[in-house]
C-alpha cells in the first residue's frame, strides 16, 4: 500500500484537489426531472457557482464567509429541507417578502407578476402527453419563461405567507409539475449550495442521447428571453 500511494502521490494530490474544488468552489450537476422546463431539460448539466453566496469548509456545510445574498430569479441548487435531496429551483421570494399565487399568478409584496403567452407546446408526465402552454413571466425585475400543465391538478393558489428571516421561498419554473416550497416548505440558508449559471453540456437521454450542441454553454440568465 505504501509503495501504491507514493508511485501514484500526484495523481492522488490530484483527486483529493479535485474533490475540494468540487466541493469548495464549482461543480456540475445533471437535471434528472422536469421541473425546471421549458429552461432546464432532462440530461442537461449545470455549472454551479458553490461560492456565489457562502464560503464553507470544504466536505462540510460549515459556513466561514457570507460572499452574497441570493436575488430573487436566481436558479439554485440546494438541500430539500424536507429529506436532504439536492434539488434546483427558482428564488421566487426573499426573507421578509409577503408572497401569494392566484390561480398560478405569482405575487410579492401586493405586486402582481404580468404574462404573454410565448409558445403552445406538448409536455408529458408518466409517459402521457400533455397540453403545456410556456409563458414570459415579470415581476420586480424577475424576467424569465416558466410553463404551466392546464390539464393536471397542481396548487395553483396559496397564501398569502411571508418567508421567515433567513429563508427563501422556491418554485419550479414547471408550475404544475414542480416539488418545491408549496411542498417542502420554506429553505433556509444553511442548505443553500450555490446558484446555477449555465448549462456546461447536454443530451436527449430520454430519446436517442443525441448532444444537444445548442445548449453547450448556454447562461441561464439570457438576456434574449423577451
Amino acid at each position: 500500500m505504501k509503495n501504491l500511494i507514493r508511485n501514484n502521490k500526484g495523481f492522488l494530490a490530484f483527486l483529493v484537489l479535485f474533490g475540494v474544488f468540487r466541493t469548495a468552489v464549482a461543480d456540475w450537476n445533471p437535471i434528472p426531472s422536469a421541473s425546471m422546463h421549458p429552461n432546464l431539460l432532462e440530461g442537461d448539466v449545470v455549472l454551479v457557482n458553490r461560492v456565489a453566496f457562502d464560503l464553507k469548509v470544504p466536505l462540510t456545510n460549515v459556513v466561514l464567509a457570507h460572499l452574497g445574498e441570493p436575488a430573487r430569479g436566481d436558479i439554485v441548487t440546494f438541500r430539500s429541507p424536507k429529506d436532504g435531496e439536492l434539488l434546483i429551483k427558482r428564488v421566487a421570494a426573499l426573507p421578509g417578502d409577503v408572497v401569494e399565487m392566484r390561480n398560478e399568478r405569482l405575487y410579492i409584496n401586493g405586486r402582481g407578476a404580468n404574462y404573454r403567452i410565448v409558445e403552445h407546446s406538448l409536455d408529458s408526465i408518466g409517459g402521457n402527453a400533455l397540453q403545456a402552454v410556456q409563458l414570459a413571466e415579470s415581476l420586480d425585475g424577475m424576467r424569465h419563461h416558466i410553463q404551466v400543465l392546464p390539464d393536471v391538478t397542481a396548487l395553483r393558489t396559496f397564501g398569502p405567507i411571508t418567508v421567515p428571516q433567513g429563508q427563501y421561498l422556491m418554485l419550479g419554473d414547471n408550475r404544475d409539475n414542480s416539488a418545491d416550497s408549496r411542498v417542502i416548505g420554506f429553505v433556509p440558508r444553511k442548505l443553500l449550495v450555490g446558484r446555477a449559471e449555465r448549462v456546461l453540456v447536454s443530451a436527449d437521454y430520454q430519446g436517442n442521447w443525441m448532444p444537444r450542441t445548442e445548449r453547450f454553454g448556454m447562461s441561464l440568465y439570457r438576456a434574449d428571453q423577451p
